[in-house]
């Protein structure tokens, strides 16, 4: 069956992350992408879908008239909630169905079209890291290893709020007078929230103190740039640990590891450590970089739907139409 979609109409893609909404739209090799950086509307903890689909819907209005679209045949979602956030998955198609006519939606973990656009839909294992973390190790069929991803209270090691919260300790110990802390990172803590007091009355009641603590990992970064020893070692843990969890969810795969989300744009800070715990833990594997973004992913996981080569595997991977 043919990849391409019908005369006038085309396949979306959309990110929906902890920093808000993007969306790409390709049609007869032309594209556009809307992007809305705003908080994900939550209801009683979990993904507000109406909420969620209203912006969907603006976002692929104004994307499909860039591209002289005149209608939909095919969507993936990426989802930063899933697996655990979203109540029921299949709330979209109903939502979005009557409006777009849609023949097929995918509505996925941003941990598989993150996977998906790494390594353009092969096996493998791939770390996606932005305020949170979590690794997939699937071949899109037999096998789905999660590792980490448990949130900012549980896991998500390495992640940006793991790094600001990290960050922060070192701050506060400076502040306090005790072994470990970091000046440098004491006087951007200032920068950034005030004294400790407001750090408190920022973080803690905050809608979502993973956001405020990933909010300081720039900080961190900055301070490592300039020569920072402490803060160093926390890009230098954190890569460490992104590279164990990537060697952890290579059970019974080929040994592919990739990356994806914002956090790696550290570069080097980042890069350097998690390849090398890669290959201490596993030297026999291949550390490529991504072929793809998430957008990319979840176009091409809608389009594998379409076709009939991926079908629904909970908690990642749900199938409509």
């Amino acid at each position: 069956m043919s990849h391409e979609d019908p005369l006038g109409s085309a396949a979306a893609g959309v990110d929906v992350g902890g920093g808000g909404i993007r969306i790409r739209v390709e049609r007869d090799g032309r594209s556009a992408e809307q992007r809305r950086d705003i908080a994900i509307p939550r209801r009683g903890g979990r993904i507000d879908v109406p909420a969620v689909c209203g912006l969907i819907l603006d976002g692929l209005d104004g994307a499909l008239d860039e591209v002289d679209a005149t209608g939909l045949t095919r969507v993936g979602i990426g989802l930063t909630g899933l697996p655990g956030l979203v109540e029921d998955s299949e709330e979209f198609w109903r939502r979005l169905k009557p409006d777009l006519g849609i023949e097929t939606l995918v509505v996925a973990s941003d941990a598989l079209t993150t996977h998906v656009g790494a390594l353009g839909g092969e096996a493998g294992s791939v770390v996606a890291a932005g305020t949170g973390m979590i690794t997939l190790g699937t071949d899109l069929d037999r096998i789905w290893n999660q590792a980490d991803g448990w949130g900012v209270l549980l896991g998500d090691e390495g992640s940006g709020a793991w790094i600001g919260r990290q960050g922060l300790q070192a701050a506060l110990r400076s502040y306090d007078g005790r072994p470990g802390g970091s000046a440098k990172l004491r006087t951007r803590m200032y920068e950034r929230f005030g004294d400790p007091l407001e750090v408190i009355n920022q973080v803690y009641p905050a809608e979502s103190p993973a956001n405020q603590l990933a909010s300081f990992a720039p900080a961190v970064e900055a301070a490592a740039a300039h020569g920072d020893p402490v803060a160093a070692g926390i890009w230098l843990e954190a890569g460490t640990l992104l590279g164990s969890a990537a060697v952890a969810a290579l059970r019974g795969l080929p040994p592919r590891i990739s990356w994806g989300g914002g956090l790696f744009n550290a570069g080097h800070l980042l890069l350097d450590p998690f390849r090398e715990e890669i290959r201490r833990s596993l030297p026999e594997a291949e550390v490529l970089e991504p072929v793809g973004t998430a957008l990319q992913g979840a176009l091409l996981l809608a389009r594998r739907a379409a076709d009939g080569r991926v079908a629904t595997h909970e908690p990642h991977l749900y199938v409509f139409g």
